[in-house]
């Protein structure tokens, strides 16, 4: 962890009210580099949330080089931030032993992007001569897009994560991070439209928190308060005063302005991922098992997965979330 980051979240726990536990040592991984979609963690690092709570909490970010998935089944990490359901349902496939407990996005970031008024709507980019898609699309949203939604093989092409061809051909469309490529195509010069596949059926969460079951067994009140701290640090980080999370999160990666994580987290706002959905009532963090099983039902139909290859009981566990916590903190702050 960079010492900066630590040196700042023990001085905030110095200034917090006093824990009502023993501070206990967690690690949380996430799938990426310090970035404005992991706010809310160093949120609640930085002000001092996860001390109040009695934790002591290191992040240890991903990256190209880190790949930080296989650290939390062998108990280097206790939690790790998740891209979406398709990685838990193979965990499970698999045999590790980990489990779902929140979901800090509602909607999965993952989505394509056109050149502004290029192509009508979503159903229209069927009909777009080349959509550029990396390995990992392919495999997965790729699928559902051809057997859901009119795709055909024919249009697609390797995305290299540059976005030279896109911004030489205005008819290319291709996979973006919603919050990622449409802010870098802009700073070319390019307008965009970005269409959510979310809002088109893709109907999976999107960082999910995964811990070992082992750690549910051992410790649930851990697992709680690590839960509560988090989705508090997301409102606060949300709807307070943001600046020192910025300063911790372009600590941690210095490739981070903050002009970039305003333009980060104004197309989070504007893609309404995170505070939305079942979040509005149940609070952010808010997990639904009959949400999982719609997406699994997808993953099936769209042929990702194979009927009865999941057991569905062991992707989640909602006990931790669904109590609005973290509700009170959004009024206070936001005057609702």
């Amino acid at each position: 962890m960079n010492r900066k980051i630590a040196a700042l979240g023990a001085f905030a726990g110095l200034m917090a009210s006093t824990a009502a536990w023993a501070n206990d040592k967690v690690v949380l991984g996430t799938n990426w580099l310090a970035q404005g979609g992991h706010g809310g963690f160093y949120q609640a690092l930085i002000d001092g949330t996860y001390e109040k709570y009695g934790l002591e909490v290191e992040i240890h970010p991903g990256g190209p080089q880190v790949n930080t998935r296989p650290m939390l089944a062998a108990g280097r990490l206790d939690f790790l931030v998740t891209g979406n359901l398709l990685l838990s349902f193979d965990n499970v496939r698999n045999g590790i032993p980990t489990t779902v407990v929140a979901a800090f996005y509602q909607k999965d970031p993952q989505a394509i992007m056109a050149h502004k008024d290029q192509y009508a709507d979503f159903a229209a980019m069927a009909e777009a001569p080349t959509v550029l898609m990396g390995r990992d699309g392919q495999f997965s949203f790729w699928q559902w897009m051809v057997e859901a939604k009119g795709f055909t093989d024919e249009q697609l092409r390797p995305y290299n994560y540059s976005l030279a061809q896109f911004l030489g051909d205005k008819a290319v469309v291709q996979q973006a991070y919603g919050t990622a490529e449409p802010v870098y195509a802009r700073a070319e010069g390019a307008e965009v439209d970005v269409f959510l596949l979310a809002d088109e059926g893709w109907s999976t969460y999107g960082a999910t928190i995964e811990t070992r079951q082992q750690v549910i067994d051992d410790d649930p009140e851990l697992v709680q308060r690590f839960v509560d701290a988090s989705i508090e640090g997301w409102y606060n980080f949300l709807y307070g005063d943001r600046s020192a999370t910025y300063a911790a999160i372009i600590e941690a990666n210095p490739e981070m302005t903050v002009e970039k994580l305003e333009a980060e987290m104004a197309q989070f706002e504007e893609l309404d991922i995170i505070d939305s959905g079942e979040a509005l009532e149940n609070g952010i963090g808010a997990l639904s098992e009959d949400r999982i099983r719609e997406f699994y039902e997808l993953a099936v139909a769209s042929k990702i997965l194979e009927e009865g290859s999941v057991d569905l009981e062991k992707v989640a566990d909602t006990r931790f979330v669904n109590k609005g916590h973290g509700l009170d903190i959004k009024d206070a702050l936001s005057g609702e």
